[in-house]
Parts: C-alpha cells; structure tokens; sequence
C-alpha cells in the first residue's frame, strides 16, 4: 500500500498548519495563494491516521460534488492515491483506515444544515472554507461546539479571503490579540491569541502555478499601489485582493461616505422596519430628514433574528419615541396587519420593479449621519456593495437596515398622505 508521508513536501508558510497543537487555525490571504489547495491537501493526509473525521464545508452551495469534491479529486489524483478513497456524492473514505472527509454546505438549497451537521459522530476536524461568505456567529459557534472527541486532536480550519474588519471572524479571532506582520512591502493584521494558529499567504509562494497573463495583472496594480502613499496604499485594490489585508470599508461600497453624529431633533422624522425570515434579522432604523442641506440621520432601533409576531410587536413598541409614531415597513401583511391590530401607526413601504435602485440613487444624493451606537447599521454601511454596477444591481446582503431606511425615506421625502402624517421630535 503506498502512503502519503507526512508531511509530505510542504511550502514553509503552510508547515504550522500540520504542527501545531491550537484548536483554530485561521488562513488567510489574497487571491491565488494557494489556501485551499493546501488545506486539502492536509485533510488528504489526515485520513491516513484512524479515528479521524473531517467536515468540509462552505456556507452556500447546491451540491458537493459540483464544488467542493471535484478539488479534492484533483489532489488525490495528483498524489497518485486516487485508488485509496472510497468517493461518493459527498464523501471521500479512506478505505485503509475508515477516516473520512464529508463534504457539505451549512446553507443548501435554502434549508439550514446546522442541526444536522451539529449532530455528526466522529467529526474532529471542522474545515470553512470561502468563509468570507460565512457571516453567521451563532451557527459557526454551534458546530464549533460539537467539535469534541476524545479519540483525535480537534481542529478548526478557516480558509478566508479577508473582507472588511466587521466580519465576526476578525472580531472573534483577531480583534482581541492582534500583531503586524510585513507582507511583500505591506503591513498585515494577523492573530497573535494563544489558541489560535494564523497563516497568512499570497499568491508569491505559488507563482509557477499562475498564467504569465494573470501575474502580469497582478504587478501592474502592484506598481500602481507602490506609487500611492503609505496610507492610501494600504486601502488600494492591490493590498485587499492580491495581498489579502483586511479594510475598513468593502471595495466599491454604495454609500462609501458617512460620518458619526447626533440626530437634529428638530426635524420630521420616522421609522423604516424590515421583517426578518430565518436567518434574516428584524432590522428597525429611527430616520430624519434634512432636506435643504441634504442630509439624513440614521439611528439602528432594532437587529434581532428569530422574532415571533408577538416580540416583534413589542419591540417595536419598546423603540418608538411615540405611541403614534409612523413606522414603515416590507410588505407582509400577516406581520403588518398584527402590528397594525396592536396600535402601531404603520403603512407598507412604496415599492415597484425599480424602487431599490431609485430609493439608492436619492438616498447617494444625501450626507449620512449615523446616530447612536448603531453596531450593524456601520457594519452595513462599509459592507453594502455593488454586485454589477453597470446594471445597478446590488449584494443582496448587508442590506436589511439600509432596506428599512429606504422605507422611511422615501415616506419623508415624498407626497405626504392624509392619516400618515409625520412626528416632528
């Protein structure tokens, strides 16, 4: 039988992530640097050890043998070991010593697969990967918490292309303890917490593996940041996608500036909610307009998932200034209809075939004046992107506060209708 030694060849960077003895090992890195490649690798070579089960996994997809498992297939193949893996639709089986690698999405065709994955016997390796898209703490937590056999070393892999610094990721991992590390002439924010490993690479360790033409990309956006200045640089195209640095704000965010202030208590104002379905929030804004010096305060009331009607109802109530204050709100009537019943002066928001993009492009039109602590409403705000800009299509994420503050503002700065009169501080 022939066996994968281990380690086997292994670049220097990726060396801890078969050494080290932390629970959480943490990648991260730009584009083509080789991050996935190399966790599967590691995966592969742990099968060869017994008692050993690995979960695979990426927030979304719709099957694993169109996505994740091709990969693997690849590198078994380019080992020569093919012949060792039993292969299913979402299972690679080490048929030497019964470990195995099972593939899954924790969000699959719509439906939550965090109750079942939880639940998942002999798993000691927890593997995320493309886990910017992962923007979920309480279900990375829960699996995380099932991750404790007494039978094997228990590991957490998270390969990540960094984002901005509100992903709860940076928050949990790197925010508490923190270094700098130099990067090809960058400074880099890496972990420096007791458990956790952190491996940060970029697309220099595995050049030979790069087309001349996607390299030669590469350096003409690395000539154009080094002519930047040090500041700038570290806020450049370059730095956030081929070096992997983490940014305050997402590259072309929609509503790229916004300032930090106090609501002006003098103007007409209201309240924009929109209803959360699993795994969405309740999301609540408190909203005033300026419309002479254009500009709009915002203040997040509400941001809350798992709301029945009867708590969403009193939450609501909780946060308004005034019994009768006009809230606006997604159109669900069973929703609208119980707070409407409850005593809560609400109305639907106008909508149609354009009303996002139109209610974006008057909103750009208007300084924003975040108010209050507002945690979710910034993470928003520096997340919120195009996802084509050229069709003025946006993410559908990172939006529900702002979606709410659509509401509102389309109500105060438009026709004013007898019954919905606006509250004046």
């Amino acid at each position: 039988m022939k066996i994968v030694e281990q380690p086997y060849k292994v670049h220097d960077i990726f060396k801890p992530l078969y050494s080290t003895n932390k629970r959480y090992t943490l990648i991260t890195g730009g584009r083509g640097s080789l991050k996935s490649s190399n966790v599967h690798e590691f995966v592969m070579s742990e099968t060869y050890k017994e008692n050993t089960g690995v979960l695979f996994t990426r927030y979304t997809m719709t099957s694993a043998n169109k996505s994740i498992l091709p990969h693997f297939e690849e590198v078994i193949e380019r080992h020569g070991v093919s012949d060792h893996f039993k292969i299913s639709n979402s299972k690679a089986t080490n048929i030497h010593t019964g470990s195995f690698i099972l593939f899954s999405g924790i969000k699959v065709n719509s439906k939550d697969q965090t109750a079942n994955l939880k639940s998942l016997a002999g798993i000691n390796i927890f593997v995320v990967e493309e886990g910017e898209d992962f923007n979920d703490e309480k279900k990375f937590d829960i699996i995380d918490d099932s991750i404790r056999t007494i039978e094997a070393k228990n590991r957490v892999i998270w390969i990540q292309n960094p984002t901005t610094r509100e992903h709860f990721i940076y928050s949990k991992f790197i925010a508490p303890k923190s270094k700098q590390i130099e990067v090809q002439g960058f400074n880099v924010t890496v972990s420096d917490m007791d458990n956790v490993e952190h491996i940060h690479t970029t697309y220099h360790i595995g050049e030979k593996y790069l087309s001349e033409d996607w390299k030669a990309k590469a350096e003409a956006f690395k000539k154009k940041t080094f002519e930047m200045s040090d500041e700038d640089k570290h806020k450049s195209h370059y730095y956030y996608n081929y070096i992997g640095g983490w940014l305050e704000k997402a590259e072309g965010v929609i509503f790229p500036t916004w300032t930090i202030g106090n609501m002006d208590t003098s103007l007409p104002y209201g309240y924009g909610l929109d209803y959360g379905f699993f795994p969405d929030p309740n999301a609540m804004v408190k909203l005033a307009v300026d419309q002479k010096r254009k500009i709009i305060y915002i203040e997040q009331k509400l941001y809350k998932t798992e709301q029945g009607t009867e708590e969403t109802i009193q939450a609501v109530k909780a946060r308004l200034d005034k019994a009768k204050d006009l809230v606006v709100a997604d159109h669900e009537k069973r929703t609208t209809d119980a707070l409407r019943k409850a005593k809560i002066n609400i109305k639907d928001a106008v909508k149609g075939p354009d009303s996002v993009i139109n209610g974006i492009r008057s909103m750009q039109d208007y300084e924003i004046v975040v108010c209050g602590l507002s945690p979710d409403l910034k993470k928003e705000l520096n997340n919120y992107v195009w996802n084509d800009k050229k069709a003025s299509i946006p993410i559908d994420k990172w939006n529900h506060l702002i979606d709410a503050s659509r509401y509102i503002f389309k109500q105060l700065t438009g026709k004013r209708k007898r019954g919905y009169g606006l509250i004046h501080n």
